[in-house]
């Protein structure tokens, strides 16, 4: 690892920018603020990718209500370049906005940050683009896609998908650090970083091109690494008995074992933990090259943030073969269960479950499901918080939808492949109680096919066979009361949902495939505003404010990675923008 750009010597700890409204005060972002960012102070603000370290990306601001938000209006739009090329299944918009003191910070697909002075209420002036270097290859096989950044001190950070994290300085947009830290062919980043005390964490996230998964905590003044966590168990290591290479006859196969930590993570400060998802085992499709249950693919694990040692795990699919990985939000909150109280992690799982642990320990307290049809088991067993055909004796699983071998036969996989949830972010009212989700409905088709070990080749995508989609599929929104475990509300949609959704008091918002934007009632998932806007929405929204008034932005563009069997999503351009509402 190279530090390519020397540190910056006497940057300002709080830069004063002249705005067309005055002079305003552009603090830097302490480790403080980021603990606080639900006071009082920064209610207006959103200065992390869930908002808050609990991932509950719930707003409180409130002069937007479901009784007038049907007055909402757009209030500008901001152009972003960064989808070259621009061709369907390339990737799209999925990056969240950040909003601090009178500025919008955002990613294009190939991770360049911009940042947008929205200071008059009436438009948004690009201040700078960072200019990360990153060579835009369009014969790339990696998918392009960024979720966003990290505000540290006076710095902005960013992921590439090169396998460089670099700081910007929030002043001038120039480059105060750049460190590669992905040393393996075809590692890279997609998901946004995490800025925790003096850390920046960040989670390798191409496991499907055939590559190792981790979860690498760094210097935030330095971008020097400090520890790194390692999804897939070296020999010898906790957990690698459950990688069985040499049962298939690929003693090294857990070297390009996939489970990828490419969704943002979450953390608790009281017990000091950082939480995090885990994708799929490579090849996704194939578990006889790589027979057992595959730790600590499909999970929710707890790490030190310290030392970035293991503190638990939760597995929710061993041996997956459905490419059920578990990246999604790991939601933080307290609550009562069963009259007791509990700290909870609630997770929408890609598989299809919405599912509670006791964050302290990684106990299973609940598994409901939330999609319309699953079929890969018939249930959760209440006690292990694991599917019911589960056999641990077994190198390789057989879920009640049966298995496909290398025989060419298919496996129905109720949900689809991608979910349920996928990347999508969910949120959750502490006010209520209540956890909302949005995701696919539909099922897919898997078939595996048998690839020599000498074909495997790092930075190339391993899925060991196919999947097609079975029929039309469509879309949802959802709610729980993460209590009792029980769905409260859930409407229908006709596209599949890729934006995830943000929480304000009452209202609901997402963004939909096919360029529609929508707020819901928060109690009755009742359409409260739709307005369509061309592009598709593959990024959720965020609330903030400047000078007491609210304003809702979300991120449009882009062509996603598959059309659903909607052909009107195939000929959708991708025209990147940056939309911003307010009454």
């Amino acid at each position: 690892m190279t530090n390519r750009v020397a540190l910056r010597t006497g940057i300002a700890a709080v830069a004063l920018v002249a705005l067309a409204g005055g002079v305003v005060a552009a603090d830097d972002v302490t480790a403080e603020r980021l603990l606080n960012s639900n006071s009082e102070t920064d209610a207006g603000n959103w200065l992390s990718v869930h908002r808050s370290y609990d991932s509950n990306r719930y707003s409180p601001l409130k002069e937007i209500t479901a009784e007038n938000v049907g007055g909402l209006k757009l209030a500008f739009a901001v152009p972003l370049g960064g989808t070259e090329p621009s061709s369907f299944g390339v990737g799209g918009m999925e990056a969240t906005p950040l909003a601090k003191d009178g500025f919008l910070y955002i990613t294009d697909p190939w991770g360049t940050p911009y940042k947008i002075d929205v200071s008059s209420g009436k438009a948004g002036k690009i201040v700078w683009m960072c200019d990360t270097g990153i060579d835009k290859d369009a014969s790339s096989p990696l998918l392009l896609a960024s979720r966003g950044l990290a505000l540290s001190g006076s710095n902005v950070i960013a992921v590439l998908n090169d396998g460089r994290v670099i700081a910007c300085d929030d002043e001038t947009g120039d480059v105060v650090w750049d460190q590669q830290i992905a040393s393996e062919p075809g590692e890279g980043f997609s998901n946004a970083p995490l800025a925790i005390k003096d850390k920046i964490i960040v989670g390798q996230s191409y496991g499907d091109w055939a590559t190792r998964g981790w979860i690498a905590a760094l210097d935030a003044k330095t971008g020097d690494e400090v520890w790194r966590f390692y999804t897939v168990p070296e020999p010898g290591q906790p957990g690698s008995e459950t990688w069985k290479c040499e049962e298939a006859g690929n003693p090294d196969c857990w070297k390009t074992g996939g489970a990828a930590a490419w969704v943002t993570g979450s953390y608790d400060p009281d017990s000091n933990t950082v939480f995090w998802g885990t994708g799929n085992p490579v090849p996704m499709y194939d578990p006889e090259y790589r027979p057992g249950d595959n730790l600590y693919s499909n999970s929710s694990i707890a790490l030190d943030f310290d030392t970035g040692k293991l503190k638990w795990y939760h597995q929710y699919t061993p041996g997956d073969y459905m490419d059920y990985d578990e990246v999604g939000v790991q939601l933080l909150m307290n609550t009562k269960v069963n009259g007791e109280d509990r700290k909870v992690l609630a997770h929408f799982g890609r598989n299809g479950m919405f599912y509670t642990l006791d964050r302290t320990n990684g106990s299973f307290i609940n598994a409901t499901q939330y999609v319309d049809k699953l079929t890969w088991t018939k249930g959760i067993d209440p006690k292990t918080g694991l599917p019911v055909e589960y056999d641990p004796s077994k190198s390789l699983q057989v879920y009640a939808n049966g298995a496909p071998r290398r025989d060419g036969a298919t496996a129905e996989a109720c949900p689809n492949i991608q979910g349920g949830v996928n990347f999508f972010p969910t949120a959750y009212d502490p006010t209520t109680g209540i956890a909302y989700g949005a995701g696919i409905e539909g099922c897919s088709d898997v078939s595996t096919k048998e690839v020599a070990t000498e074909d495997v080749h790092p930075g190339g995508i391993f899925t060991g066979g196919a999947a097609a989609a079975n029929g039309v599929q469509t879309g949802s929104v959802f709610a729980f009361d993460v209590a009792t475990g029980k769905q409260v509300a859930k409407i229908n949609t006709p596209f599949p949902n890729y934006a995830g959704v943000l929480l304000t008091p009452g209202l609901v918002w997402t963004g939909q495939l096919d360029g529609t934007f929508a707020a819901y009632d928060s109690k009755s998932l009742e359409e409260k505003y739709s307005i369509n806007l061309g592009t598709a929405f593959e990024a959720p929204a965020i609330a903030y404010t400047v000078n007491g008034k609210q304003y809702i932005a979300i991120a449009g563009g882009g062509v996603g990675i598959a059309s659903f069997g909607h052909p009107e999503l195939e000929s959708k351009q991708a025209a990147n923008m940056l939309y911003v509402f307010s009454l």
